[in-house]
Formats: C-alpha cells, sequence, structure tokens
C-alpha cells in the first residue's frame, strides 16, 4: 500500500503532509530528526492518513493536499 500522511508538531503549529510505503518507520524519522523539513518541530503525532493501491493515485493526492485548496480542505475536513 502506499500512504499520504498528515503529521502535526506536538510544540509548534506547523503541520507536514508527505507519502511514504511504512507510516511507522516514517513518523520515527520525523521524530528523530532525520527528515531536514521537519527536524526543528519535532515531535510529531499522526493525525491523517489515506491508504492507496497505486503510487500514482497516493502522489496525486498528495500533491492536491500541498495546493492552496488542497490546504483549505485539509484544515476543514481531515484535521
Amino acid at each position: 500500500m502506499f500512504y499520504v500522511y498528515i503529521v502535526k508538531s506536538l510544540k509548534y503549529n506547523e503541520k507536514y503532509t508527505g507519502y511514504t510505503t511504512n507510516l511507522n518507520l516514517r513518523l520515527k524519522k520525523h521524530n528523530n530528526g532525520n527528515v531536514a523539513h521537519t527536524k526543528k518541530f519535532k515531535p510529531w503525532e499522526l493525525t491523517f492518513y489515506a491508504a492507496f493501491e497505486t503510487k500514482e493515485k497516493a502522489i496525486n493526492f498528495e500533491k492536491y493536499l500541498k495546493s492552496h485548496s488542497g490546504i483549505a480542505f485539509r484544515n476543514k475536513r481531515l484535521i
């Protein structure tokens, strides 16, 4: 499976949207500081994820969630 996920910083008003094939490992990487974009805002908690059968669908949904309208959708409906 391919996952699109949203994590939220427990200390700061930051959210991060990403794509992975292993949610547990990816969350550990965020919390260990192994992801450059998120290391200064740790710790993180998983607030949303969606599973897709194809990589293409997951990547397309991730791109949408990072767009202006996708951010509005995320904030209103997902978290």
